[in-house]
């Protein structure tokens, strides 16, 4: 929890200071908050420190992998939480696109991890499969929450609803967090203060990384935005080749290609 607070608490200057630079800065207008807005805020807020605090407890599981692999079926979680919680369905085409990305994702995962689908199918029943599980969920049921609280809000300037739903998602966030550690792991406060040059820079990247992401679920549907920000991965993937040289599988070169298929048809059907 210590670890995970520092995504909250070191964000939360930066997500404000931003907000304060649109409106006294800019002249933005800051929405008024609502009853609706409240309840998505908040809960989406608890979402997010429950998955991350579930990505932590993943991580320290030996045999993590088939669940961390699970997890990244997030997005099609995304596509059925979001036509139950927000009634926003997306085409059958789009469907299909996220269906693809999300094997490529799968696929590459297996492929750097050399997990057999003997063994993907054999840690169904693994503790970590669960929480692996759980963690796509929870992500992806904080996107849905956070544009269902950037939707309620009426405002002219998509970056003042962005901005606004940031900083008070961050605020109740470091809130929570810092309480729970207060009470229960008051240690962990003193060792992020006493190490807040690498927080601040984990609290900066944070920062940088939900702006983009609350601009987005702003803008379009949260399954679409968390589909197409799978392109982390190829990133990812083209750094380990080009960069640290490391050898690929064929599997990794089978989910690359599936993927980029995927996020190809999404934009180009989100474009049409």
């Amino acid at each position: 929890m210590g670890a995970a607070s520092v995504r909250f608490l070191y964000a939360c200057p930066f997500a404000l200071a931003w907000l304060v630079l649109l409106t006294l800065g800019f002249g933005l207008e800051l929405p008024k908050p609502n009853f609706a807005f409240v309840t998505w805020i908040i809960t989406g807020s608890i979402a997010q420190i429950t998955f991350t605090f579930l990505l932590m407890w993943l991580f320290s599981f030996s045999n993590f992998t088939v669940g961390t692999a699970l997890s990244k079926t997030e997005v099609i979680q995304v596509v059925v939480l979001e036509a139950i919680l927000l009634r926003e369905l997306i085409s059958g085409l789009a469907t299909a696109a996220v269906v693809i990305a999300t094997a490529g994702v799968l696929i590459m995962t297996a492929g750097k991890s050399r997990l057999s689908v003997a063994s993907l199918v054999s840690g169904l029943r693994q503790k970590s499969t669960v929480i692996g599980l759980a963690c796509g969920f929870f992500l992806g049921l904080s996107a849905v929450l956070f544009r269902g609280a950037a939707l309620s809000l009426e405002a002219d300037s998509i970056l003042a609803t962005s901005a606004y739903t940031l900083a008070v998602a961050t605020v109740i966030q470091s809130i929570m967090m810092f309480v729970w550690l207060y009470i229960r792991e008051p240690g962990q406060i003193t060792g992020t203060i006493t190490h807040w040059r690498h927080c601040a820079t984990v609290g900066f990247a944070g920062w940088i990384a939900s702006i983009c992401w609350f601009i987005a679920f702003t803008l379009a549907n949260a399954a679409f935005v968390r589909a197409l920000g799978q392109i982390e991965l190829l990133f990812t993937f083209l750094a380990s080749v080009f960069i640290f040289r490391e050898k690929v599988s064929r599997k990794e070169i089978l989910g690359v290609m599936l993927l980029v298929v995927g996020i190809t048809v999404l934009v180009i059907e989100k474009t049409y």
